[in-house]
């Protein structure tokens, strides 16, 4: 009953512990999109500055907190060493010793957050999958819809001044998605970073799209498969009333 009931509260803990990390990275994500749709320098936002620090912070006591819990200790701080090395906060570090960088290094060092936020938002859908394929399918839903939306973030940033097939940010979704589906935008990039986009929407759409197919074929099989198990049960149970109810012969 006590290891029961101790293994109860460390699931708990976890729980709520991933539901925070998941509402400071939708947090985050809301300040992205509202300092680039403003056109916001996000370093002299003291606000998202400060923000981001305390989300890191937490992302870092998250990854404490598992690794006293976890009965394998040193095996879970092997395993979880990317995780805690994305939870750092880089842009407050080269803010505060003041490192320049490119603008297009210094964007992608602030959604390095959002990869520990992924891998949470992972573990959490796949808790409610019935099955690998289920978590598998969940997690390349949530890590598509990701992609394209911060790749048309970047794209708009990159291109909008420049390349008059960019009026607006639907545009840039519209080539983001078109991107990932391997199928080709009639909007080309003109920047050095939106054709490096194009070509990893294109390479992701690839090596993810197939996934979907998995996932439909899994789902089908496993359809019949129960649909003639329910068949046979239904037939078995008819030979048996016809057995029961049939005269006794003398």
């Amino acid at each position: 009953m006590g290891i029961t009931r101790t293994n109860h509260i460390k699931n708990d803990v976890l729980r709520v512990l991933h539901i925070l990390v998941l509402m400071g990275a939708v947090g985050l994500i809301v300040l992205i999109s509202y300092d680039c749709f403003r056109n916001i320098s996000f370093l002299a936002n003291e606000t998202y500055m400060k923000i981001q620090f305390w989300i890191c912070v937490f992302f870092i006591f998250d990854v404490i907190v598992e690794f006293f819990l976890s009965s394998e200790r040193w095996r879970y701080f092997y395993t979880h060493l990317f995780s805690l090395l994305v939870s750092i906060p880089y842009l407050n570090i080269i803010h505060y010793f003041g490192i320049n960088l490119s603008p297009e290094m210094q964007y992608l060092v602030r959604f390095i957050p959002m990869i520990r936020a992924a891998y949470v938002f992972t573990i959490v859908l796949g808790a409610l999958s019935t099955d690998k394929v289920s978590s598998l399918f969940t997690a390349y839903i949530g890590l598509l819809i990701a992609t394209v939306y911060f790749a048309s973030m970047m794209f708009f940033i990159e291109e909008h001044y420049i390349n008059t097939g960019v009026p607006t940010y639907w545009a840039a979704l519209w080539w983001s998605f078109m991107n990932i589906t391997t199928v080709g935008c009639n909007i080309n990039a003109i920047t050095a970073t939106g054709k490096v986009l194009s070509v990893i929407l294109s390479a992701e759409g690839l090596i993810l799209f197939p996934v979907f197919t998995v996932y439909i074929t899994n789902a089908l099989t496993r359809k019949n498969t129960q649909s003639s198990q329910l068949t046979n049960d239904d037939v078995k149970k008819s030979s048996k009333s016809a057995t029961e109810t049939a005269p006794t012969a003398k």
